[in-house]
């Protein structure tokens, strides 16, 4: 075989091999730019990233509110009772849901979520975000309410179910966020706390109450 012949394999087999070395480097390197795309799909689609601003709408929000009146799937419409927290005018004294085990569990993760970061994990308003606050004293921050304090231990569950919804003060509406079953849940929850605040022995069931004395 002609020594010309040979080189230029040997040359040709070696450069077959700078693409598996790329390819290689690839693997375990980062980058900030993008990597070339052979086959791109819709990895690289046009869009909108949440909470970007879009100049085509007046209010240039990119993520759009719902279309007043809308209504979730799953929602219960004209239960004023499981909706609303009323029983015709007035707020609901009791739950329209089962008190069990799950439910209050249920309540307990979604209290540790969406309340405890202002309530505190306890509900004496001791919060993370409630604490900042009072540390940077801007004089426009209302404390949370203590949810054992007679005033809310006194409000009709409706009431509470309702402030959930809407807000009340420096507190946000939950409704958009949290489904009506869940915000249940939470008052659920809620008044367990403020049962365990005041509760006695007398209230524990008696086979469990030898491991608390």
């Amino acid at each position: 075989m002609p020594r010309l012949l040979i080189y230029a394999l040997l040359i040709a087999v070696a450069l077959s091999f700078v693409p598996m070395v790329f390819l290689a480097k690839e693997r375990v390197t980062t980058s900030r730019n993008t990597r070339l795309q052979i086959v791109p799909d819709m990895d690289a689609q046009p869009k909108f990233k949440a909470q970007a601003a879009n100049s085509l709408f007046a209010d240039e929000r990119a993520m759009r509110p719902p279309v007043p009146g809308t209504v979730a799937r799953s929602a219960s419409v004209g239960d004023s009772y499981f909706e609303q927290g009323r029983i015709g005018e007035a707020w609901a004294t009791e739950l329209p849901l089962p008190i069990t085990e799950s439910l209050l569990k249920r309540g307990q993760e979604r209290f540790g979520i969406f309340c405890a970061t202002c309530h505190g994990l306890t509900g004496v308003g001791d919060g993370m975000v409630s604490r900042r606050a009072d540390q940077l004293q801007e004089g426009t921050w209302t404390p949370p309410t203590d949810l054992a304090s007679s005033t809310i231990v006194e409000r009709p569950a409706g009431h509470i179910f309702n402030t959930i919804t809407h807000g009340i003060r420096n507190m946000p509406a939950y409704g958009p966020q949290i489904d009506p079953a869940d915000r249940w849940a939470i008052v659920a929850y809620v008044r367990a706390l403020q049962k365990s605040r005041t509760a006695t022995l007398a209230d524990v069931p008696e086979d469990v109450r030898p491991t608390l004395q």
